[in-house]
Order: C-alpha cells, then sequence, then structure tokens
C-alpha cells in the first residue's frame, strides 16, 4: 500500500454547462494505491475549485468540489511465459472487457475515473445562497438586490371594460364623500 498527494492541471471540459473545474485548476489528489490479485486498487479524493453561475439569479459562483472514487485498474493479461498478450478485439474494436481499466506498465489513466467522479459529485442545479429568491418573471431584475421590488398589477385584457366601470364607480364614491351624490344637481335645477 502506498498513499500518494498530487497536484495536477484539471483536464478540459471537466463539469457541466453551468458548473464545473476551469481547465487548468489545480486539482488536489489525495491518493492511497493498494496491490491486490487483480490489479492495483486506486481509491482518492480529489478537491478543485469550481466556477459558474446560480441557476436562479444566474450571477457567476465559486464553489470548492470534493470528490472521492476509487476504481480498480487490472494487471493486463499475460501468456504462459508471463508476456503480455493482447486482448482480441471484436468487429467494432472494441475489447473483451468493456469499462475494465489496465495498467500500463506502472502507470494508469486516472482522468476518466477523476472526470466520472467530479462531474457526478456536481450540483444540477447549483445556487448562490440557499434561499436566493432568483430574477424577477417579469422584468428579470435580481430580488436579492431589491426583496421588496413589485408591479403593478396588470389587468387583463379580457377586463379592461370592467376596468373603467370601476373607475366610474370610484370617481362616483368620491362625490358621495364630499356631501354631493351624483346627479343630485340635476335633481335640483328641476
Amino acid at each position: 500500500m502506498k498513499r500518494l498527494t498530487r497536484t495536477v492541471d484539471a483536464p478540459k471540459d471537466l463539469g457541466t454547462e453551468v458548473i464545473g473545474v476551469p481547465e487548468g485548476a489545480p486539482v488536489e489528489l489525495d491518493l492511497r494505491l493498494e496491490a491486490v490479485m487483480e490489479g492495483v486498487l486506486v481509491t482518492g479524493t480529489a478537491d478543485a475549485p469550481l466556477t459558474g453561475e446560480c441557476v436562479r439569479c444566474l450571477e457567476p459562483l465559486e464553489q470548492e468540489c470534493e470528490a472521492d472514487f476509487q476504481e480498480l485498474f487490472s494487471y493486463p493479461e499475460t501468456d504462459d511465459r508471463g508476456r503480455v498478450a493482447h486482448v482480441a478485439e471484436d468487429a467494432e474494436g472494441a475489447g473483451d472487457e468493456e469499462g475494465v481499466l489496465h495498467l500500463e506498465g506502472d502507470l494508469f489513466d486516472l482522468e476518466p475515473v477523476l472526470r466520472d467522479a467530479v462531474v457526478l459529485s456536481l450540483s444540477m442545479q447549483p445556487v448562490c445562497q440557499e434561499d436566493c429568491p432568483g430574477l424577477c418573471p417579469r422584468c428579470g431584475f435580481r430580488l436579492a438586490d431589491d426583496p421588496d421590488h413589485q408591479h403593478n398589477e396588470a389587468a387583463d385584457i379580457r377586463w379592461a371594460a370592467l376596468e373603467g366601470l370601476a373607475e366610474d364607480i370610484r370617481h362616483g364614491e368620491k362625490d358621495n364623500v364630499n356631501g354631493t351624490a351624483p346627479g343630485a344637481d340635476e335633481k335640483q335645477e328641476k
């Protein structure tokens, strides 16, 4: 068993469309390598910075990612004399053992394992803060900047005629408050 700590540059496109690790950002790997009968069992943790945008208010955000992973890298197949046997490929060009990762000498390619672990650990709906109110659905104003942001209720065009009637009634009530009823002047003149 061997423990290793490494810092590597993040590969391209390590993330989703809304959040991910920037290309070339430092990814800190804490690895534990164990020799087992079938190969080398790699267990580890990857820590990386994330950048993206909040899905509610579309503001840029920065977070940290911690992804755990474990993968077995198999020894290459050998023949009776200990020579590396070439895996027979089928008509599609894939090896007999699909999805099995192999050691190449003393080396293993950790990128596919790291990519799977990091992408699966990402939030599909990242937010800048848990209670982010988002954007106003009518004008797109960021509601966190002004929690009391409001719009006057727009009347539905189908109710426009009734809106005009309501205005007439309100004006009539104002006349009643002043002591005169609507049309009272006409009655007094007769």
